[in-house]
């Protein structure tokens, strides 16, 4: 069987040296080349994250661009993309255990006060805060794909009391309240002391994290932002967090990455930052996702995972 063409195309990362050992597992079914490509008109796929902007439009017989990860608006938003061009999304079981992980530690360590204490071990000072039951600590969900389920159901387990607010109605699942649509959005909000952000970004969620929505949250609550930087108006969560009204926030995102060194997210006490690394799909996840894309394209079907690109998910 020929094996199916396909491109490596990245700006600001080398796919090759990232992926480059898990793709050799599939080179008997996918050959994997290199941009600018010799022949252009033979690559049917290609694996993507923030291509060049013309990068595509060199690319005249593309039946599917794969992203790296479960995030696609790069690839939607790249200016060369042809319009109908399928865009493929990484499902990956890991990430999602991956990611729960990480919103678990930030809403535990808000329930037991873990900031606190490495104040307290900074100034040696041995005092108990005597943390609440995590009954007490409602944590609310923007976002409920496959990953806010994940995040739910390990929350829920804990004992959080859980809301999640989706853009449509989402099936009942034990242990969490659902709400969704403008009238939702409000309610989850005002009954939420933890929000934790897990959203697409598509034009309607670009600044949804603004003054108008952290204000509906309980006093002395935290963001977790584990969504896309361009979710956040940075100047809101600092005018939240200094007036008292938030008392922290965990993020991962931003909307310029790496955060700048001038940044003043770097130097606020109240913000703990981790460098976009909340949850990664492993290469063998992003090899399963090119594999299954490319026996798609040769016998003429959409890939699996294609996302919707006028909902941007």
């Amino acid at each position: 069987m020929d094996r199916l063409p396909c491109v490596l195309l990245s700006s600001t990362t080398d796919l090759r040296g990232l992926f480059g050992a898990a793709l050799s597992q599939i080179a008997d079914r996918v050959e994997i080349l290199d941009h600018p490509a010799e022949n252009p008109e033979r690559v049917r796929l290609a694996l993507g994250w923030r291509p060049p902007a013309d990068a595509l439009a060199r690319y005249p017989n593309l039946a599917a661009l794969c992203s790296i990860a479960a995030g696609v608006d790069n690839l939607l938003a790249c200016p060369g993309r042809p319009p109908g061009l399928p865009v493929v999304r990484v499902v990956d079981p890991d990430q999602a255990r991956a990611m729960s992980g990480f919103v678990l530690w930030h809403v535990i360590g808000h329930q037991r006060r873990f900031a606190a204490y490495a104040e307290n071990q900074r100034d040696r000072v041995w005092r108990r805060l005597y943390p609440r039951d995590a009954s007490a600590v409602p944590v609310g969900l923007l976002g409920y794909g496959k990953i806010g389920r994940r995040v739910a159901a390990d929350l829920a387990t804990l004992g959080f009391p859980v809301r999640a607010w989706s853009r449509t109605p989402q099936p009942a699942d034990p242990g969490v309240t659902h709400h969704h649509g403008t009238d939702g959005l409000a309610a989850m909000l005002g009954a939420s002391e933890v929000l934790v952000n897990l959203l697409p970004l598509t034009p309607e969620t670009r600044g949804i994290l603004d003054a108008a929505l952290l204000s509906r949250l309980k006093p002395g609550g935290t963001l977790i932002q584990v969504g896309r930087g361009e979710h956040l108006v940075e100047a809101d969560l600092l005018a939240a967090l200094d007036s008292g009204h938030l008392a922290g926030a965990a993020l991962d995102v931003f909307a310029a990455e790496p955060l700048p060194p001038e940044h003043p997210f770097w130097d606020h006490p109240a913000i703990r930052i981790t460098p976009h690394e909340a949850c990664e799909a492993s290469p063998q996840a992003v090899a399963r996702t090119l594999l299954a894309a490319a026996e798609a394209v040769r016998q003429g079907r959409t890939p699996p995972d294609t996302v919707d690109a006028g909902r941007g998910y």
